[in-house]
């Protein structure tokens, strides 16, 4: 069960911050579309489609917590650790591939774009930091109540 609340909490996180992107920075602020390659009209599909791919990973991740929770095998730090991590890992790579790499749109179109880019990017590896601590705290804290058994 540990795996499936690393996989929920991964696939919500995901979600999330895809979610979270897609309505603050495409939405909101306007300084972006997911694909900024051709016309607005497109870019706005684009959009729909990130938005559509953040609810079927959200829905997806709560279906596992859902089920989780119904077998009292929801793990509390494992399963944040997964938020985070998903959470991060989607940041990341949004972040290096889709802005760096691909190019497919940048975070903000201004002259110092690189400012917004150490943020997203540092922020992304503060989350999965954190995330992978989270997990490995819970395997410590367990590890030394069974010691103690």
């Amino acid at each position: 069960m540990t795996k499936r609340n690393i996989w929920s909490g991964v696939l919500f996180g995901v979600g999330l911050a895809a979610f979270v992107d897609e309505v603050l920075f495409h939405q909101l602020l306007r300084w972006h579309h997911f694909y900024d390659q051709a016309t607005t009209d497109i870019g706005l599909i684009s959009d729909g489609l990130l938005h559509a791919f953040s609810w079927f990973a959200t829905i997806g991740g709560l279906f596992i917590y859902a089920d989780l929770k119904r077998k009292s095998s929801w793990k509390a730090s494992k399963w944040w650790g997964g938020v985070l991590l998903g959470a991060g890992g989607f940041q990341l790579y949004d972040g290096t591939v889709q802005h760096k790499i691909m190019k497919i749109h940048q975070i903000r179109y201004v002259d110092n774009v690189h400012i917004y880019d150490w943020v997203w990017n540092i922020l992304a590896i503060i989350m999965i930091v954190i995330g992978f601590i989270l997990m490995k705290n819970n395997i410590k804290t367990r590890k030394i109540n069974e010691s103690h058994a």
